[in-house]
């Protein structure tokens, strides 16, 4: 079985190495990083994916977090992005057989320089999408700031793929200034990204850019899991609402919210649990759900989460079919690799 990861993390030397001579959350990630040598080191990284070569096993690759634009000045930003996508390029070139493709990472702090960064990197510099978190330094991605790159994005034809950004100093109560026991990550990225897909999808992004496809990370995030309130529930937005006419928002939508999160595509990166994988396969259906493991994020260095989901899609009760569009077809179509 041809396996094609499409979420999974990785910096290039070069980008590497500028990141490790800045300051502020820069330095930080690196000394974060330092203990994960596959998300930096390419030798650690091929040897990882070694280990599944019998299942015709490879990798799209995008940077890891913080986003880019967390790290530094516009400016430097630019910088960065240029850096890291000419790197990614680079490696997709120089190891087609590992690395089919790369997801872009922008500038997007500076929103005219990002729109410049998408057009370069989804045209010359080969990327087959964007890599785009759920808020830019605290703007949400409907803000009109952010609408040109929808429109490169639509217009190249190339998707947008949802990566969440938070971090300890969203607070979890209004009493205190940080958020404690890593409740920012476990609950509250899932959580950002379904509030960055309800933003796409009431701010009307979606009826603008009707071509434009969006993948949401870790399948979806809470919204197979809330399915009802997704659907009959915001079916009823403004019923609890008084200070704003909400109910604007449904007449001015071309059709039910619950569609537009219908029309989402999502990847399998849950950690390897298989109860997760079934309830997002449930609602986005074997068409719009394409493998991913989040290498190299766990425990065992980055093998765990890639031989986890594997065996969580191999213990499913699929079709020959359903399996070869989760496990690559979905991706070759939606991403436009061989």
């Amino acid at each position: 079985m041809r396996y094609i990861d499409v979420y999974n993390h990785f910096f290039p030397d070069a980008l590497w190495q500028r990141i490790l001579g800045l300051g502020g959350s820069a330095q930080a990630i690196g000394a974060r990083m330092k203990s994960v040598p596959c998300v930096w080191d390419l030798d650690v990284r091929l040897k990882v994916m070694d280990q599944f070569a019998h299942h015709d096993y490879t990798q799209v690759i995008s940077l890891g977090m913080p986003p880019l634009e967390a790290m530094a000045e516009p400016d430097t930003v630019v910088e960065l992005a240029r850096l890291g996508n000419d790197g990614m390029a680079e490696l997709v070139a120089r190891h087609p057989d590992r690395f089919v493709g790369y997801l872009a990472s922008l500038p997007m702090n500076a929103p005219d320089a990002a729109a410049r960064e998408a057009e370069r990197a989804l045209g010359d510099g080969g990327a087959c999408a964007l890599q785009i978190h759920s808020n830019i330094n605290g703007l949400p991605l409907d803000d009109p700031r952010f609408r040109p790159i929808f429109e490169i994005a639509e217009r190249m034809a190339k998707p947008v793929f949802l990566h969440p950004a938070r971090s300890n100093r969203f607070a979890d109560y209004a009493s205190e200034d940080r958020s404690r026991y890593e409740i920012w990550w476990t609950f509250g990225w899932p959580y950002e990204t379904s509030a960055a897909m309800v933003r796409i999808v009431c701010s009307g992004i979606m009826d603008e850019f009707p071509k434009l496809k969006f993948l949401a990370h870790h399948l979806g995030a809470m919204v197979p899991f809330f399915e009802m309130r997704v659907g009959p529930g915001m079916d009823q937005m403004g019923a609890r609402t008084s200070d704003e006419d909400l109910a604007a928002v449904l007449h001015r939508l071309k059709k039910r919210p619950f569609d537009y999160f219908k029309d989402f595509y999502a990847d399998t990166a849950v950690f390897g649990s298989r109860a997760a994988t079934v309830c997002g396969l449930e609602f986005y259906g074997p068409d719009k759900v394409l493998f991913a493991s989040d290498c190299p994020f766990d425990p065992e260095g980055g093998v765990g989460f890639i031989r986890d989901t594997i065996a969580v899609i191999e213990s499913l009760d699929l079709s020959p079919g359903d399996r070869d569009r989760i496990c690559f077809r979905n991706a070759q179509e939606l991403l436009g690799i061989g």
